[in-house]
C-alpha cells in the first residue's frame, strides 16, 4: 500500500470513524442527491419525457412529501434506538437525508397548504433546501452549532464557557430578528457570521425594524436603501440559480371571482334579494 493510500486510510479512520462524522456525511450526501434526482424527475414528468409519471391511487395524487415524512421519521427513530452503534447511525443518516430531501422539495406546498410546486411561491422550497444542505454540509465538515467547550475544570472556566455560549445564542437570535434567516442559519455553525450580522442594520420588514426603527426614520431609510442595494446585486443571481435547479416557474393563477350565494325565499332559491313589503 502506497503512502498516499495509508494517509487516506488514516484520514478516513480518524475523521469519519473516530470523530463520528460518517452518519452526518451520509445524511448530507443523501439529502443533496435525493433533492437533485427528485427535481430532475419532476421536470421530466412536467415535460412529458421519460418513463416517469405521477403516483396516485383512488383519484388521489400522492406527493413525494408523504414518503419523505415516513423516511425521515424512520431515520430519526432509528438514530435514537441505535445509540452509539456506527452502522445503525449511518443507516439512520441515509434514511433521514432521503426523507429530508423529499420533504424539503415540497416545502412550499407544506407552508402554503396548496400545490405551488411550479409557481413563484414554490421558490421557498429551493431556499429551504439550500439552507438545509448548507447546514448539513457544515455539520459534516466538523462545524458544530455553538461549538464552545470549557478550557478547564475550574469555576472560572465554566463561567466563561456559559458566557460565550449565551453570547452565541443572543447573536443568533438578533440575526433572525433582523430578518436575516439565511445568515442566521450559517452563523449558528460559524458564530463570527452572526456577530457581524447582528451589528449591521436589520431588513426593513423584520420584527427588529418594526419594533426599533418605527421612531427612527433615518435608520429605517438607511435600512431600506441598504436592502434595496443588496437585493439589486444578489437577487438576479439567486433567481438564475433557482431557475436552473427548479425549471421555469409560473405565476400563481388568479383567485376565481366570488360567486353570489343563493338566498332562500320561501321554498324557492333566488340570487336576488326579496322584494320588501309595502303594505
Amino acid at each position: 500500500m502506497t503512502p498516499e493510500h495509508l494517509e487516506s486510510a488514516d484520514w478516513w479512520h480518524d475523521t469519519m470513524i473516530h470523530d463520528g462524522r460518517l452518519p452526518m456525511t451520509l445524511a448530507f450526501a443523501s439529502l443533496l442527491i435525493t433533492f437533485l434526482v427528485t427535481r430532475t424527475i419532476t421536470r421530466l414528468i412536467r415535460a412529458g419525457r421519460g418513463p416517469f409519471h405521477n403516483i396516485g391511487g383512488g383519484g388521489v395524487h400522492i406527493h413525494h412529501v408523504v414518503p419523505g415524512i415516513v423516511l425521515a421519521l424512520l431515520g430519526g427513530f432509528l438514530a435514537v434506538a441505535t445509540g452509539e452503534y456506527l452502522v445503525g447511525r449511518s443507516v439512520a443518516g441515509v434514511l433521514l437525508g432521503i426523507g429530508a430531501g423529499l420533504v424539503l422539495d415540497e416545502f412550499g406546498m407544506v407552508v402554503h397548504l396548496a400545490d405551488v410546486y411550479w409557481t413563484e411561491q414554490g421558490r421557498i422550497s429551493i431556499e429551504a433546501t439550500v439552507l438545509a444542505t448548507a447546514a448539513a454540509g457544515l455539520a459534516a465538515s466538523g462545524f458544530v452549532p455553538f461549538d464552545a467547550t470549557p478550557e478547564g475544570d475550574t469555576v472560572d472556566d465554566r463561567v466563561a464557557w456559559v458566557i460565550v455560549l449565551l453570547l452565541d445564542v443572543a447573536m443568533a437570535a438578533i440575526t433572525f430578528a433582523k430578518g436575516k434567516v439565511g445568515t442566521g442559519v450559517i452563523g449558528i455553525f460559524v458564530p463570527f457570521v452572526n456577530i457581524v450580522a447582528a451589528i449591521r442594520l436589520a431588513r426593513p420588514g423584520s420584527p427588529w425594524a418594526r419594533r426599533r426603527y418605527h421612531d427612527k426614520p433615518h435608520k429605517m431609510r438607511r435600512a431600506t436603501a441598504r436592502a434595496a442595494r443588496h437585493d439589486a446585486r444578489w437577487r438576479p443571481i439567486r433567481r438564475r440559480f433557482e431557475d436552473t435547479i427548479a425549471g421555469t416557474l409560473v405565476s400563481a393563477p388568479p383567485a376565481p371571482p366570488a360567486r353570489p350565494r343563493p338566498r332562500v325565499v320561501g321554498t324557492r332559491h333566488s340570487l336576488s334579494r326579496p322584494t320588501p313589503r309595502t303594505d
